[in-house]
């Protein structure tokens, strides 16, 4: 069985309980489902005056550590269409891991938050390109998951990754059908990582 991580950036706590629902996925198939976030760039009393939220659990990720898992999914708010510049620069601090291939056949995948929903998809693809240049097997959402394609209430998530709509303020928290999608997002990575392990 594999060994899943997922590392996630969340200023505000909606992509914190994003990575809690895809952790729950994967734990269905995975031996071992590790949640980690990246540090912050930002001073701490830049962030209390924000309103941020600081009580997160998860521990710290180190960048050097990512080669020790068969499938890590990462998570980001959007920031103007792109990962967010703490995720950023957890990413830019893999260069020694890309050099030794480390990361070549593991899976990968990406979810996220938006404020409205603008930016989700390019939000999510601006990750895979990282993943690519490290070798990594991208995993979204599959087609088989009927949460992905209904439009029965409002929602975000797509084939590319779940995500979780916020609101211009914050105040909306993921929903139960986003929920869904962001397990249902976790347990596809675990399956294709348990497969690849062989």
């Amino acid at each position: 069985m594999a060994k899943i991580l997922i590392v996630y950036y969340s200023m505000y706590g909606h992509v914190e309980t994003m990575a809690h629902a895809v952790a729950a996925g994967a734990a269905e198939v995975a031996a071992e489902v590790v949640v980690k976030r990246v540090p912050d760039l930002v001073p701490e009393n830049t962030l209390r005056k924000a309103g941020a939220k600081l009580d997160q659990a998860a521990p710290l990720a180190d960048p050097n550590e990512l080669d020790q898992y068969d499938g890590i999914l990462f998570g980001t708010p959007t920031r103007f269409g792109n990962m967010c510049a703490q995720l950023r620069n957890f990413l830019d601090q893999t260069g020694a891991i890309w050099v030794r291939g480390g990361l070549a056949g593991r899976v990968g995948g990406v979810f996220c938050s938006t404020g409205s929903g603008n930016g989700s998809e390019a939000t999510i693809l601006s990750v895979y390109n990282t993943l690519i240049h490290h070798g990594m097997v991208i995993a979204g959402v599959p087609i088989t998951n009927p949460e992905v394609t209904k439009l029965t209430e409002l929602r975000s998530g797509s084939l590319y990754g779940a995500c979780t709509l916020a609101g211009s303020d914050g105040r909306r928290q993921p929903s139960a059908a986003e929920l869904a999608i962001a397990r249902a997002q976790g347990r596809y990575v675990a399956e294709l990582a348990t497969r690849l392990r062989g």
